[in-house]
Parts: structure tokens; sequence; C-alpha cells
């Protein structure tokens, strides 16, 4: 029996083959989709805990269940640590994702049926920010804002002119596909002009926002909320903050508005992350991921490759795949000629985009994988090479294995977890 997940192991041999399957995979191929990223050994110590036997409705100290004194412990230390390291007023750490924590937010900000002002998702927005299929759209009156043609960014004057016009109760920041840093302050006038709440995501930009390599939103906002794992690096999960009138409003949301039982094993696993995110080393990796970046926007850059807005502040960016300078494959294309030669990416709608949004004419590309692995600006450089091959003949199936065998040595070199070695390779 492998010593690598011995129970499952035993217990279920077919799941554990999966597991294995999933972890080799994860050492093998470069990581670059924005959302995701490798926890600590900790982190997943805490996910696979007893911590996950108890059911714990309420909150520490109003539990509707007996025996939650530790857990309560661990809920306080999760909650302590996320208002320390975002030098917030009031947290909330039980949602059991970043969508739940926004549909929290907007029942916490605004009646049923209230108009709420967010990013356009064809232009780097959220799914939870009122896409009419989706709970927040279905609720919530959605009007949405936008880049401008000329230079892909928000239009800040376009957008108060129609924060004006609609007259939100609530104003949404934030975004799942955009490169460039939001001015949060700016976001928060327009805001109090207009008489709304004021609401940030910033799901994606957590972790460099916590390490100051990313202006805050916390000051200027009334709720923020987030999603624990991306660039925070911890349990997949939510958490929101907020100023203290909010908190009560906001808890009543979370619990019983949304979501019943906390998962507490998750929330020890918050908890872990939030305390490793307080440590000096997370701003160096924070600064890394942003330095990874840029030198991956550049690489593509030299090598012809047109990105949305022209580079990136942050940890993404978005590749145009439309010609004439461009491979003009849609980003299903780029997708699956990517993966096939060990390089993991998703497709993505990009600004005005005329495709569908199985198909779209971009793709989305981050670097916070691969800098916790190790990965360095040199590495980046051979990356967009590697990418930018495989972009260009993406049908190419010896190409593709010839860039499959570089990223596998690459990958090798750095492993993710060297703790956990299985004892066959399985993909």
């Amino acid at each position: 029996m492998s010593s690598v997940y011995p129970y499952a192991g035993h217990q279920d041999p077919q799941i554990h083959r999966i597991m294995l399957a999933e972890l080799q995979r994860q050492e093998d191929q470069i990581e670059l989709i924005a959302s995701e990223n490798q926890t600590s050994l900790a982190v997943m110590d805490a996910v696979g805990s007893v911590l996950t036997n108890k059911y714990a409705e309420g909150y520490p100290g109003r539990r509707y269940y007996g025996g939650c004194e530790h857990v309560d412990e661990a809920e306080s230390l999760a909650k302590d640590r996320l208002v320390e390291l975002f030098a917030a007023e009031r947290a909330n750490v039980q949602p059991s994702s970043g969508s739940q924590a926004n549909h929290a937010a907007l029942l916490a900000l605004a009646e049923p049926g209230a108009r709420i002002l967010a990013m356009d998702l064809n232009h780097g927005g959220h799914l939870s920010h009122g896409h009419p299929k989706n709970l927040s759209g279905i609720t919530y009156e959605f009007f949405h804002y936008g880049v401008s043609p000329k230079d892909e960014r928000i239009d800040y004057v376009a957008l108060r002119k129609q924060a004006n016009e609609v007259k939100p109760t609530v104003l949404l920041a934030g975004a799942s596909a955009y490169s460039r840093t939001l001015d949060f302050e700016l976001l928060a006038d327009i805001a109090k002009e207009v008489g709304a709440s004021f609401m940030v995501d910033m799901a994606h930009i957590a972790g460099l926002v916590a390490a100051g390599v990313h202006p805050s939103p916390v000051p200027h906002a009334d709720v923020v909320t987030m999603t624990t794992h991306k660039t925070l690096r911890g349990p997949r999960g939510g958490a929101i903050v907020c100023k203290k009138e909010w908190i009560k409003k906001i808890n009543s949301a979370v619990f019983p508005g949304m979501q019943g039982g906390p998962l507490m094993h998750v929330v020890a696993a918050k908890a872990i992350a939030f305390g490793e995110a307080l440590q000096p080393a997370f701003r160096d990796y924070q600064q890394r991921v942003v330095e990874n970046a840029q030198a991956l926007a550049n690489g593509l850059q030299q090598r012809g490759c047109r990105l949305v807005s022209g580079g990136t502040d942050n940890h993404l960016m978005m590749v145009d795949l439309r010609g004439p300078e461009g491979p003009a494959i849609t980003g299903a294309v780029a997708e699956d000629a990517l993966h096939a030669g060990g390089i993991t990416v998703n497709k993505n709608l990009i600004p005005f985009d005329p495709e569908k949004p199985m198909l779209t004419s971009g793709i989305r590309i981050g670097t916070p994988a691969v800098t916790t692995r190790g990965f360095t600006t040199d590495d980046m450089d051979s990356v967009a090479d590697w990418m930018n091959r495989l972009l260009r003949d993406p049908q190419n199936s010896e190409l593709q294995q010839r860039v499959r065998a570089e990223c596998l040595a690459l990958c090798q070199q750095k492993p993710i977890y060297p703790q956990l070695r299985p004892e066959s390779t399985l993909c």
C-alpha cells in the first residue's frame, strides 16, 4: 500500500488512484490558472482533520450545538488573524466559497430587487456579480460598467456618469480577469456621491493586498469579500471583512441567511493560512508573484503576443489570440494545445469578445502557483517561449511532446510537495 494517503489507499483504491494521479498531474504540469495555487502541508493537515466531524451552527459562544469549545477557539483565532492581516474592523470566516461570501454581503447591504452596479463579466467581472442565471442576478437588478475600448481599462469617468444615472444601492468593485490596479479611493468617492454602499470583491488580489503590493480596499469599503485560496494560498473557501456597523447584518446574512453549519476543518485551515500570510516571507512571495507576472508578460509580448490593456500590474494577464500578429485561434483551442504541452491555463472572454463563452478569443494566465513552487523570472521567460511555440502551431503533436518534456524537466527541479512521493507515476 502507498505511503501517500494510506487510509484512502486501504479503504477505497479507486479514489486513492485518482488522488495520486492528481498529485502527479500537479507536480508534472506548469499551473498558470490565475485562480489556483498550492496550499502548505499544514493547511492540508487541517482540512483532513477531525474538525470535519463537528457541527457548529452559529458563532463562537453562541452555538446551536454543544461541544463547540475547541472549534470556537479555532474560529476566533481565524477571525483575529484576518482582522490583523487586513487592518480591518470586523471579520466573518465562515463562507464556504467566494460566491457565498458575495451573496451574503449583498444580502446584508441591499434588499432583494435593489439596484447594484458592478463590473461586466465580459470585461473581467465575476459570475456572482449579476449574471442573469446566478443567484445574484436573480435576486437583484444589476447594471454593469466596463472598460474603455481605447485602452481596455476601467473608464472611471463613464462609471461615475453611469452611477449617477442608475443610483445603485450598492457599488460593487472587483474582478476575476482584470490585470490593472483598482482605484478603490476613487470608487469609494463615486459610491459616496450617489449614496451607495461600497462593496469590494478582492478574491483574486487578496494575497497581494495582504502583502502590501496592491492598494487595499479595506479602508475605503463598507464590506470586502475574498476567497481564501488563489493568491492568499489557503484552503478553498471565502471570508468577509467589514466596518463594525455592518458586522451584525453580515453575520446574519452568512448564517442563517446563506448557509448552515460552517466547515470547521476549513475554518481551522483558514486560520493557518492567515497566520502564514502574517509572516515576512509572505510579502516576499507576493512580490515575486508580481515580478514573475511582469516577466511572463514581457516574454509573451516580445514574441508577438498581444495582452489585453498592454500588460499587467498584478498576478494575472489576458492574452488576445486574434490576428494579425496573434496565433488567430480560439481560447478553447489554445487551452487544449497548451495542456497537451504540459501548461495549464483557462480560456477566457476578453473585452468586446465576438466569440461565445465556451470558445472565447483569449486565455487568462497567472503566476501565483508557479511562484509557490519556486519559479523565477528566468523560468517565466522559458514558459513564455514554450507557450508562444504551442500557440502558433496548436495541432503539432510532436512539438507538444517536446515542450511537455521540457516543462516536466523544469517541474522536476522544483517539486511542489517533495514530502509526498507517490510510489508510481500514474499520469
